[in-house]
C-alpha cells in the first residue's frame, strides 16, 4: 500500500490543528489579559520558536521509533492542545501566575507540532526524492495554515466558541493518531494496542469536555467577573457577557466593562448632549457604535430629531436589547422608535457610502485596543466622517480616559485636529470607570455649549461648563497623530493602561 498521499493529508491536518491552537491561545490571551497586539505578538513568537525546538528534537529520534514517536506525539498534541482552551480559561481565575502557564502551554504545543512534521518527512523519505518531499510537505503545511486562518474567525469561534474549538481539534488530532496506528502498522511491531488504548482514552476525555463545554466556560467566566452572569453570547466579533449584582447589571465585551447600569447615565449624557446642544435643532443624527442603545436614548430626547442612523458592526450587540429585556428598559426601548435605522456594517466602509448628510454625530466606539478598532480613530476615518455631515454639524467622540490613558486621549484630540476639526476636549467622572474623556468637534470653530435639555439626571447648565475645565494632570502632552500607516494610538493605549495597571 502506498501510504504517501494519506500521510501528506496528515501533514495538512497537523498544520491546521497546530495553527488553530496558536490562534486560540492568542485570542484567549487578549480576552483575559487585554492588549491584543502584545498578546498575539508574544504567542506567535513563542509558538514559532517552539516549532524550531521541536524540529531540532526530531533529530534525536531513532529511525526504528519514527512511527511510534509520531503517534505518541499526535496523542500528546491532542490532549494538551485540545484541553488548552478550557484549562487556560479556568486557570486564569484560579492562579496568580497565569502568564507563565499560558506561554508554557503555547511553547509545549509548538514543540510537539514542530516535532511531528520532520517525523512524517522521515517516514516517507524512501518513497520520494528529496526535492519532491520538501515541496509537498511545505505545500501541505502552508495550506493547513491557510485553512486554519480562514476557518478560525469565520466559522470556528463564531459557531463553536474558544472552548469547543479547542476540544474539537483535539479530537481531530486523536483521529489522526489512531488512524496512523493502522496506516503505519508495519512500522509498529510492538505495543500498537497500547497506543490505541491511550488514543481512545484521550478521545473519551475530550468528548466529555465537549459535552461539558458550557459548564466549563461558565466555571471559567464565573471567576472572571465579580457578579453573577445572567447572559452570555459569542458573536463573530466578540464575547458578550452581562452580569448582575446589587447595584444593577453590567455589560462586558471580551472581558472589558462597557457600562454599569448604576451610573451609565453620567457617561451617556456627557457624550451626547454637548454635541446635540451645539448643533441647535438637529433633524438627522448619526450614532457610530453604541449598540447598547444608551446613547440612542439620549439622542431621542430631542423633539427636532426626525431620523437617527446607528451603525454598529455586530448584530448581536444591536439585538441585545431584545435578548436581554432589562437593557431595553434601560435604553427606553430606543430601538423600537420608528425614527431609528440600524446598520450592521463596518463604520470605516459605511462612511464611504453616499446619502443625505447628518446634522450631528455621536461616535461611541470601543477603546482602540486593536488595529481593527484603531483605524476608526485615524485621520482617514475622521475625514470620511466629515463628508457624511453638514458643514456646521457637531460631533462628539469618546476618547478613553485622560487620566489613565493620557497619551492616548491627546492622540485622539490631535488626530481630530489634523483631520480638519476644531476640537474642545472635556471630561466627566463616572464611578465605574473613573475620569473619562471626550472630544467636541466642529469645522470652522467650536464654541462651548451653554444649554442642555431639562430632566437629565446628571448634566445641567450649571454642571456643563465644568466638563470643559481640564486640571493640569489631564492637560496636553506631546503626541503623534494617529494615521492608517502608523496606528500609533493602539500602542499609546496599550502602554498607558500597562503603566496604570502596573501602579496598582
Amino acid at each position: 500500500m502506498n501510504r504517501t498521499p494519506v500521510l501528506f493529508l496528515n501533514v495538512l491536518v497537523v498544520a491546521t490543528c497546530g495553527l488553530v491552537y496558536e490562534l486560540l491561545a492568542g485570542a484567549l490571551a487578549s480576552y483575559v489579559l487585554g492588549d491584543s497586539v502584545t498578546q498575539f505578538s508574544l504567542v506567535i513568537g513563542i509558538y514559532l520558536s517552539a516549532l524550531g525546538v521541536g524540529a531540532w528534537l526530531s533529530g534525536f529520534v531513532a529511525d526504528a521509533r519514527l512511527a511510534r514517536v509520531f503517534v505518541e506525539t499526535e496523542l500528546a498534541v491532542a490532549l494538551i492542545g485540545g484541553s488548552s482552551g478550557p484549562l487556560l480559561f479556568v486557570a486564569f481565575g484560579q492562579v496568580s501566575f497565569f502568564q507563565p502557564i499560558l506561554y508554557g502551554t503555547v511553547f509545549l504545543i509548538g514543540v510537539l507540532v514542530g516535532l511531528e512534521l520532520p517525523l512524517l518527512m522521515r517516514i516517507v523519505r524512501d518513497q520520494l526524492d528529496f526535492k519532491e518531499l520538501v515541496a509537498r510537505v511545505l505545500a501541505f503545511d502552508y495550506l493547513g495554515a491557510l485553512v486554519a486562518s480562514v476557518l478560525f474567525p469565520i466559522l470556528l469561534v463564531p459557531k463553536l466558541g474558544l472552548t469547543r474549538t479547542s476540544l474539537v481539534f483535539g479530537m481531530l488530532n486523536v483521529a489522526v493518531g489512531l488512524w496512523a496506528t493502522w496506516l503505519l502498522l508495519p512500522l509498529l511491531p510492538r505495543g500498537v494496542y497500547g497506543l490505541r488504548a491511550r488514543g481512545v482514552l484521550v478521545l473519551v476525555i475530550l468528548t466529555v469536555g465537549l459535552v461539558k463545554a458550557d459548564a466549563l466556560t461558565s466555571l471559567a467566566e464565573t471567576s472572571l467577573y465579580p457578579d453573577d452572569i445572567v447572559y452570555a453570547k459569542t458573536s463573530p466579533y466578540q464575547r458578550i457577557v452581562v452580569t448582575t449584582g446589587r447595584a444593577g447589571f453590567n455589560l462586558y465585551l471580551n472581558g472589558h466593562l462597557q457600562f454599569a447600569s448604576a451610573d451609565e447615565y453620567r457617561y451617556h449624557e456627557a457624550l451626547v448632549h454637548p454635541a446635540l446642544s451645539l448643533a441647535g435643532s438637529p433633524r438627522r443624527v448619526l450614532v457610530l457604535g453604541g449598540g447598547d442603545g444608551l446613547a440612542l436614548r439620549e439622542v431621542l430626547r430631542y423633539p427636532s430629531v426626525t431620523a437617527v442612523t446607528l451603525v454598529d458592526l455586530d448584530p448581536a450587540m444591536t439585538g441585545l436589547s431584545e435578548a436581554y429585556p432589562p437593557l431595553a428598559a434601560l435604553n427606553g426601548n430606543a430601538f423600537a422608535d420608528p425614527r431609528v435605522t440600524v446598520v450592521n456594517q463596518d463604520a470605516f466602509v459605511w462612511a464611504d457610502e453616499g446619502g443625505e448628510p447628518f446634522d450631528a454625530a455621536v461616535v461611541d466606539f470601543p477603546d482602540p485596543s486593536s488595529y481593527a478598532v484603531g483605524k476608526l480613530y485615524t485621520t482617514a476615518f475622521y475625514r470620511k466622517l466629515g463628508r457624511r455631515l453638514t458643514p456646521d454639524a457637531a460631533v462628539a467622540v469618546q476618547c478613553t480616559s485622560p487620566l489613565f490613558a493620557r497619551t492616548a486621549f491627546w492622540c485622539v484630540i490631535r488626530t481630530l485636529e489634523a483631520a480638519g476639526w476644531a476640537v474642545r476636549p472635556y471630561q466627566v467622572a463616572v464611578p465605574s470607570f473613573g475620569v473619562w474623556g471626550f472630544a467636541l468637534c466642529r469645522r470652522g470653530g467650536c464654541d462651548r455649549p451653554t444649554t442642555v435639555p431639562g430632566g437629565l439626571r446628571f448634566l445641567t447648565p450649571a454642571v456643563l461648563p465644568g466638563l470643559f475645565e481640564l486640571p493640569p494632570d489631564l492637560g496636553p502632552i506631546p503626541v503623534e497623530v494617529n494615521r492608517l500607516d502608523n496606528q500609533v494610538l493602539v500602542r499609546y493605549h496599550e502602554a498607558d493602561w500597562h503603566t496604570f495597571e502596573g501602579r496598582n
